[in-house]
């Protein structure tokens, strides 16, 4: 009997009919979408003009290089700082200051020198030894301004016109900026490395002198001590995750190569025990919950009769050692709740569901198949990432160069917060004209970036604009290419009749020929929908991050109601596009009729896609775990030199975890990387099974084109193909 609901049969389309003519795939195509394809066309030499316009306009050393307060480049031919290759800042901490975010550039004298500091010293001292010792007047005055030579100037008007800066200590280049050389040695603050050094007098000093020293620089400008700790504490760290990946790059590469081999045979294994081995995951899952669920009771056990354990979460508030929340029962019984909650989940699910986990498993067993059959895709997306690739860097490269567009912008720049002149344009040239420097005592005229007031300058933001939506478009039509071409190969598979002998020569290649020759158009008209989409949630990211500190209550809950919209927006087109492009790989229409026929073909099996697809997405994510879990237990034990085999060759580190989280995150974008073709390969032989129900219906003249085993779990599962199709 026909299984009865209360949409009429025709609400969603009419079900296929039997056709025996069809193949799968046709061949017999026109070119689809071409208003779109054109337009992609135009956009795209477009974009090679803008990328043009911008190499012509664009100067990426004025990114690259570092810019004095002039705006002269340090260490370059044909300015006047071509011997002086290094930047020096005279107050590195103001880089921190908002004011980057609106000039693009510290809001601190800069200036190009040969060398950086190697003593400590302050301007204090310096003028006060000036008339006993002028050799070390000479060393510091070349961090000073060159036009500066005025020792017996004020100290309070020197260091507010910032002719010279408050202090100087010792440093080293680094991306041809000068960094001070303070690091912390087993809790003791060292300068270069020494926990004594010579200062500018020649004196003999020990790290205690120097922040005393820089208490007294304190009275000047505020902060200077506990800024440059905090700041060369995370120079710091960066310096020793940089020497970390120095280190152990090699190995790290090692464990990307291994998840590599590792995804490949598992996804091999598939095809020979995917019902075992999926079937273990399923209850290797339930196991590792259940044992959860006994290590949270019995932690909570032992922790709930001591009196220190017995402490809220809430009484003690936020904490950065995570470790304190482990010594408190109410944190194990949260665990445990919510582990016995997601266990419950689980086998009800499968209770439930058992049958429709079993025709999941069915999938992927004979998706494993195909990819057996068809091997060339598992490389594919190798071809996907080398475009990505192109796209990102060309992008980048426009970006650069059109930031980099215009000559130099001078702005006012000045120490008093309430100066009606900051961040106004100036010229420097006539800056000591005006009564800025009346009105506003030490202001400068210093350069903020580089623009201009023609007609090109002023659209530099829109034609960023225009650059990062290009980008985004590129970006999806790369990604449905393959999407679509994939589609395509595996389609080919399902509907030959006698597999592997009916399979299509080169299915993947004829795939790509197709999408390529006919279907531009309509891949150019999904991805630019989905880019749109992208483009307008990048805008209302924007708009968060710049109203963040508003108190609009009703501003902020409406974009957040927009965000989530757009999320929920992008999601639900990616999967349209996904299922519109496998119905192009096969029939060949465009991109409307085809998500048309793909969204009514879902509907009419609207169970189906609700249980199925979520299942074998469970599935696939589970593989994906287990691989980047398995490798990143690896190489926890190896860069712990947990293994005694090969403790000698593990390398020297700093922090483990950097190596280490690189190749677990590395590895499961592998993974990831593999089983996107699986779960494309899933995605296509599901549809090509749902039209397979409505077209035959099993009998020698209609026979399936499902596998047996497939077959028989679906008459098993609901007696018979035709309670299956709703008819």
């Amino acid at each position: 009997m026909a299984r009865k609901t209360d949409i009429p049969s025709s609400y969603y389309g009419e079900p296929r009919k039997f056709d025996p003519t069809f193949r799968g795939p046709i061949h017999n195509r026109s070119c689809t979408d071409v208003v779109c394809c054109v337009i992609f066309v135009i956009v795209i030499l477009g974009y090679i003009a803008l990328g043009t316009v911008a190499w012509i306009h664009g100067d990426p050393r004025k990114v690259v290089y570092p810019t004095d307060s002039h705006g002269q480049f340090c260490g370059q031919q044909g300015t006047p700082n071509v011997n002086k290759a290094i930047l020096f800042y005279f107050n590195i901490l103001q880089c921190a200051n908002p004011a980057v975010l609106i000039n693009l550039q510290c809001p601190t004298t800069q200036l190009c020198v040969s060398k950086c500091p190697d003593r400590f010293a302050t301007y204090l001292d310096m003028q006060y030894n000036y008339r006993y010792n002028k050799s070390y007047w000479d060393y510091y005055r070349q961090f000073c301004k060159p036009d500066f030579d005025n020792p017996s100037k004020p100290v309070a008007q020197v260091l507010r016109d910032e002719d010279c800066p408050s202090m100087i200590v010792p440093s080293r280049p680094f991306l041809q900026r000068c960094f001070p050389d303070f690091i912390t040695r087993n809790g003791t603050l060292t300068v270069a490395n020494k926990t004594n050094f010579k200062d500018g007098l020649g004196k003999t000093r020990s790290v205690v002198d120097l922040r005393d020293a820089a208490n007294q620089v304190t009275a000047v400008q505020q902060g200077v001590e506990s800024g440059i700790t905090s700041l060369l504490d995370a120079k710091e760290v960066g310096m020793k995750i940089f020497e970390d990946y120095a280190s152990s790059w090699y190995w790290i590469l090692i464990g990307l190569v291994i998840t590599m081999v590792v995804s490949l045979a598992f996804i091999l294994l598939l095809r020979f025990t995917a019902g075992v081995l999926l079937w273990l995951i399923i209850f290797g899952v339930i196991a590792a919950v259940g044992y959860g669920i006994w290590h949270c009771y019995w932690e909570f056990s032992t922790l709930r009769g001591k009196p220190d354990a017995d402490v809220t979460v809430s009484d003690i508030g936020f904490q950065t050692d995570f470790r304190v929340y482990l010594q408190l029962s109410q944190t194990w019984l949260v665990f445990m709740i919510s582990l016995s909650v997601i266990e419950v989940v689980i086998v009800i699910i499968l209770i439930f569901l058992r049958r429709r986990v079993r025709i999941a498993i069915a999938l992927l067993k004979e998706g494993s198949k195909a990819i057996g059959y068809i091997m060339s895709t598992l490389f594919y997306p190798i071809i996907t990432f080398v475009l990505l690739a192109i796209c990102i860097a060309y992008w980048a490269v426009t970006a650069v160069f059109l930031a980099s567009s215009g000559d130099a912008v001078y702005k006012v720049m000045s120490t008093q917060s309430n100066c009606m002149y900051s961040n106004l344009t100036c010229d420097p040239e006539t800056f000591g004209q005006t009564n800025v420097t009346k009105v506003c005592p030490g202001s400068q005229c210093t350069f903020a970036f580089y623009g201009g007031e023609s007609l090109y300058h002023r659209y530099i933001f829109v034609l960023q604009l225009c650059n990062l939506l290009v980008f985004l478009w590129l970006v999806n039509f790369t990604i449905a290419l393959g999407q679509c071409t994939l589609a395509g190969a595996f389609a080919s598979y399902y509907w030959a009749l006698k597999k592997p002998n009916d399979i299509p020569t080169c299915p993947l290649f004829s795939s790509f020929s197709r999408a390529i020759r006919y279907h531009t158009g309509s891949l150019a008209f999904g991805s630019l929908i989905l880019a749109v989409v992208q483009m307008f949630r990048i805008v209302l990211e924007y708009l968060d991050h710049k109203l963040k500190g508003a108190h609009n209550a009703f501003a902020r809950f409406l974009l957040c109601c927009l965000k989530c919209c757009f999320w929920c927006l992008e999601h639900f087109i990616k999967f349209m596009n996904r299922n519109a492009y496998i119905m192009i790989a096969i029939y060949g229409k465009n991109f409307c009729t085809s998500a048309k026929d793909a969204f009514f073909l879902l509907m009419r099996n609207v169970v189906r896609v609700a249980v199925l697809d979520k299942v074998t997405d469970f599935l696939l994510f589970l593989g994906k775990l287990l691989i980047s879990g398995s490798v990143g237990v690896l190489a926890f034990f190896f860069f712990t030199r947990k293994i005694p085999v090969i403790q000698e060759e593990v390398p020297s580190l700093n922090y483990y975890w950097v190596p280490l989280l690189t190749v677990i995150f590395g590895s499961y974008m592998i993974a990831h990387g593999f089983f996107n073709v699986y779960a494309m390969c899933v995605d296509t032989l599901f549809l090509c099974f749902c039209e397979d129900l409505e077209r035959n219906d099993g009998s020698s003249a209609k026979p399936f084109y499902m596998s047996p085993g497939l077959h028989k779990i679906l008459r098993k599962g609901d007696q018979g193909a035709k309670l299956y199709t709703g008819s």
